[in-house]
């Protein structure tokens, strides 16, 4: 008899939701036209990519970021306006190629003056846990006190200074940190793989660059390189992203373009879009190269990909720590999931999905790593640190053979593991 009741009153609810559809109370399908219309500008051309996606190439001047009424009057600058020396005299252990192209561009190419823009399907808006909050994550919740390495009795430590990282919940990152004053720029090869997931619709492991500055509870956070993210992107292929994020992504902040922050200024390189070749395990290995850089005369945050190629900025407007400088960056890896830093823990892969200690051909790794600051000199840094939220689910190397020798840091994990139940 419980049973029965239980049905009839589902049955009551799902006939009430379908009258107040009918009588226009609710109305689904509108709520998400709206909100393609809103992330889908007009095409110049469109592009149908043989891997599913669909390119829009977007007129330069009526892309997302210019929904943001603080930008209404912005002037696109078209390059950055710094050149910036490097010191590459050390080798690199191990053959690796860079990626060049994404798999869209076998189908054409976008003209000038117009950007391409990876479209949003109706399938895409379906998948999302909120079309409202739709490119953007979870809610993050980090905490000053309660922190991962104050609990365990580790703590970070870079030039004997003890460094205290916020915890952030439903995640869990890998990283090679570097702590400083002045700061203006980042880059790294960041090894390109296709980690496995454990709940695809509720995870995604990344492999990348943070530029962050500001309190642990508000910080600003500038961020790019590959990601697995299958509620966002449809799929498990590793696809070149951006995001920032202000009050530590609380009101602010997305992925790629679905947002109105990030001005994109080049015609040959999609957000979102997907990086191949990547590699195998004792096989070619792949990588591509990120950089960010603020631009001393305008305060803009550029974005560089591959061999220095400008892909476009985020206004130095929509920050207010990250306006000088950048105190704090991280290279290394990160896997969200509700089932980390818990127990049974997500079998969700950072990185190639195997331990740092696997090196070369095995694990993940960010090489020819590199800080800039006023100088405009990009460099080692001077000092760094390694750190892992769970040791014993995903673990980190920086990998320093010689002063010949181009230091290596290797990070990831399968998740869980007998010492990570």
């Amino acid at each position: 008899m419980g049973k029965l009741n239980v049905s009839m009153l589902f049955l009551t609810l799902v006939l009430s939701y379908l009258s107040d559809r009918a009588n226009g109370k609710i109305n689904f399908k509108e709520l998400v036209d709206a909100k393609l219309k809103q992330l889908n500008k007009p095409a110049v051309k469109t592009i149908q990519s043989e891997d599913g996606d669909i390119i829009d190439c977007v007129d330069i001047y009526k892309q997302p970021a210019f929904d943001n009424p603080a930008l209404k009057n912005h002037t696109i600058q078209m390059k950055p306006s710094f050149n910036l020396k490097e010191d590459k005299s050390r080798t690199v252990n191990g053959s690796a190629k860079l990626v060049e192209s994404q798999t869209w561009q076998r189908s054409g190419s976008c003209p000038e003056l117009t950007i391409p823009i990876r479209r949003i399907q109706r399938k895409d808006l379906l998948r999302a846990d909120s079309i409202d909050r739709f490119g953007r994550i979870p809610q993050e919740t980090v905490s000053k006190s309660n922190t991962t390495n104050q609990k365990d009795g580790r703590f970070l430590f870079i030039n004997n200074t003890k460094i205290v990282l916020p915890t952030v919940e439903n995640e869990s990152a890998a990283m090679l940190v570097t702590l400083g004053p002045d700061y203006i720029g980042a880059k790294g090869d960041i090894n390109v793989w296709n980690p496995s997931l454990s709940f695809p619709d509720h995870e995604f492991s990344t492999a990348q660059i943070w530029v962050k500055s500001g309190p642990a509870d508000v910080y600003e956070s500038l961020e790019s390189g590959w990601a697995v993210f299958p509620n966002l992107y449809g799929d498990k292929k590793a696809r070149l992203f951006v995001r920032w994020s202000a009050n530590s992504s609380i009101y602010s902040g997305c992925f790629d373009l679905l947002c109105d922050g990030f001005i994109q200024t080049n015609h040959q390189v999609a957000l979102g879009a997907a990086v191949e070749p990547v590699s195998s395990v004792s096989g070619q290995q792949y990588y591509i190269t990120i950089g960010i850089y603020k631009d001393p005369q305008t305060n803009n945050w550029w974005l560089k990909y591959g061999d220095d190629t400008p892909i476009g900025y985020w206004p130095g407007s929509l920050f207010s720590f990250l306006t000088h400088s950048s105190k704090l960056v991280e290279w290394g890896g990160r896997v969200y999931s509700t089932n980390v830093k818990k127990s049974p823990h997500t079998k969700a892969g950072m990185g190639s999905g195997h331990f740092a200690s696997g090196l070369f051909g095995k694990a993940c790794f960010i090489r020819n790593v590199a800080v800039v600051d006023f100088s405009m000199q990009l460099k080692y840094p001077q000092w760094v640190g390694t750190w892992d939220d769970e040791f014993n689910c995903y673990t980190v190397y920086n990998d320093k053979k010689s002063s010949a020798t181009s230091p290596a840091f290797y990070f990831g994990g399968p998740g869980q593991n007998p010492q990570c139940p």
